[in-house]
């Protein structure tokens, strides 16, 4: 007997960044300051909205899912093969933010997916923060 597993696989990362949740909410919401850190896109953060993040290789069809300004951003994150959610998560601590970012929803056999989105969030978090360093 074959069995299948339906279990999905999730890459979560988490930092703790010494900025306020506002700061950080303005680097994940807003069009200009994510193109810097992620990629170029039509962000806005309002519950239901399709949008666009593109880059050389392609592009990622996003509608978000729920909005909790300063603390928590979901999108739907589609591309042709992979249907996943991306969950942004920010609580405040003595030192700052902890930002926890996470995907969801990758099947076992979508391991060239994960695999790069093991290698290539904590990337885009670093870029992230670069940005953050930069802002006023």
């Amino acid at each position: 007997m074959i069995e299948t597993s339906t279990e999905t696989l999730t890459v979560v990362v988490e930092r703790e960044v010494p900025y306020p949740a506002e700061k950080i909410w303005r680097a994940l919401t807003q069009p200009h300051l994510i193109e810097e850190w992620l990629m170029k896109n039509d962000f806005r953060p309002d519950r239901g909205h399709r949008f666009n993040l593109t880059a050389d290789w392609g592009a990622v069809d996003c509608q978000v899912q729920a909005v909790e300004p300063n603390k928590s951003l979901c999108y739907k994150w589609d591309t042709k093969d992979l249907k996943s959610v991306v969950t942004w998560t920010l609580t405040p601590t003595g030192a700052g933010t902890r930002l926890r970012m996470e995907q969801a929803g990758f099947r076992p056999d979508q391991q060239p997916y994960y695999q790069g989105a093991t290698v290539g969030w904590p990337r885009f978090l670093s870029a992230l923060e670069q940005v953050l360093d930069r802002l006023d």
